[in-house]
């Protein structure tokens, strides 16, 4: 959704295979055509191949996990089809994440690594890394074009919530509609507080409504399916199970009118020999009152 205006120029692919195993990261792939100037601000440091991972606003990102990155990069470089197909100064390595890691700033600082704000919330990392990199902080990015990343937050204020759905009003295109429902369900299992503050708005309840409709539409259908298979199922086991119990008495009967005709047993030791047969019923079948 944040470079929606180059849909068409990049190519996404997720949980890149990095190994034979194989080695699945949590990151995504974006290709383009390097000629191509991607105009959101954060696609503009792309080349052909672009790491993206994307921190969870309760992960870390210190050293370590900057340099899993650079490493996940420069694993993916070297599963290239030939020797040096994916060059070098053709990738490059996005970080994102809510809040600014001023652990790792001071870390750079420290150790004579340049850090520069090349945009509100986007931060180039000069030097000593592989690849040309970025750590995005969503929390400061400013400006339309980042309120889908700016949705994935679990503290989003209740004028957030608002503009994003006044975002997802204006989409018509099918794609990006599921992409932005995709969003805004992240963004209200993330933040049902504040859904609960809203739901004396009118208008926003009625928008969320209209926007989730196909999705509870699924979930009342897959709901119905359920309780028709479980209906259906119920029915048949105790169909199944009339049946059984009426075919044993009927053989229960049978066993002991075969008892009553030889003549050799009393009810109480047909009864004790037959399952599933009453005295009474012996003695109806006895007395020949009782038909099966």
């Amino acid at each position: 959704m944040e470079l929606s205006a180059n849909r068409n120029d990049l190519f996404y692919e997720r949980e890149y295979n990095l190994n034979t195993k194989p080695l699945e990261i949590d990151l995504l792939v974006i290709k383009k055509n390097r000629a191509v100037q991607v105009e959101n601000e954060i696609g503009r440091i792309f080349r052909g191949h672009n790491i993206l991972e994307y921190k969870s606003p309760e992960d870390h990102l210190n050293i370590d996990t900057f340099y899993k990155s650079e490493a996940y990069a420069a694993l993916y470089k070297s599963y290239g089809g030939t020797v040096d197909e994916r060059k070098a100064d053709d990738i490059t390595v996005s970080i994102v994440r809510e809040a600014k890691p001023e652990g790792l700033f001071r870390y750079f600082e420290d150790h004579s690594i340049g850090v520069e704000r090349f945009a509100q919330g986007i931060y180039h990392i000069q030097g000593k890394v592989p690849f040309p990199t970025q750590i995005i902080v969503t929390k400061e990015l400013m400006g339309e074009s980042h309120t889908w990343l700016r949705a994935l937050s679990d503290k989003l204020k209740k004028e957030q919530l608002k503009s994003l759905l006044e975002h997802m009003d204006g989409l018509n295109q099918k794609l990006e509609r599921e992409l932005a429902d995709a969003v805004l369900e992240v963004s209200i299992r993330a933040n049902q507080e504040i859904v609960e503050e809203l739901k004396g708005d009118e208008s926003v309840c009625q928008a969320l409504l209209e926007i989730m409709e196909p999705e509870i539409n699924k979930i009342v259908g897959e709901a119905t399916e359920r309780v028709r298979r479980e209906t259906e199922e119920k029915v048949r086991k105790e169909t199944e199970e009339k049946v059984r119990k009426e075919t044993e008495k009927r053989q229960a009967f049978d066993t002991a009118k075969i008892m009553i005709s030889s003549g050799k047993f009393s009810a109480g030791e047909i009864v004790e020999y037959v399952p599933g047969i009453s005295i009474e019923e012996v003695q109806s079948l006895e007395n020949g009152s009782m038909h099966t």
